[in-house]
């Protein structure tokens, strides 16, 4: 199998179980490089797996139904691969305060939907990092955080 397939494999599984649900917590582990950089533009950069997985903890608690899934097939060529998704939550959880903008009280109710795509570089079977450009202000309306103008 080419090293581009091996990578989709890597990131179907890394997308099915970090960012589907439910989540599987040993993805991270078993997946995310020791050093991996997740980013995206709702909230502040998240270094190696500790980060990831408190980041990732805190999302889930807040929003406990937090899906994603793809919305096209992965694209790959060499240590890259990019996916197109869509997905979102609703906060039912404790406040969220993770976001840039602002936080979200405790059980808002508030319901997000919105779509990203994402570049992801595999490193010797390993994400090494994860880097999304997200429809925020879609999500950030939805949750009450941005106002139209």
């Amino acid at each position: 199998m080419p090293r581009e397939q091996d990578n989709k494999a890597v990131v179907g599984r890394w997308f099915q179980g970090f960012w589907g649900n439910p989540w599987n917590p040993g993805i991270i582990d078993e997946l995310a490089a020791p050093d991996m950089l997740l980013q995206y533009s709702l909230h502040a950069p998240r270094r190696g797996r500790e980060d990831v997985r408190n980041f990732m903890e805190g999302f889930r608690a807040a929003f406990p139904d937090l899906n994603f899934w793809g919305a096209a097939d992965l694209i790959a060529e060499g240590d890259y691969v990019v996916g197109r998704w869509e997905g979102g939550g609703t906060h039912t959880g404790p406040a969220f305060s993770a976001f840039l903008i602002g936080s979200v009280p405790a059980a808002s109710g508030r319901k997000m939907r919105f779509t990203g795509t994402t570049v992801l570089r595999v490193e010797n079977g390993k994400i090494a990092e994860e880097v999304g450009l997200d429809d925020g202000v879609t999500a950030l309306r939805q949750l009450g955080l941005l106002k139209a103008a």
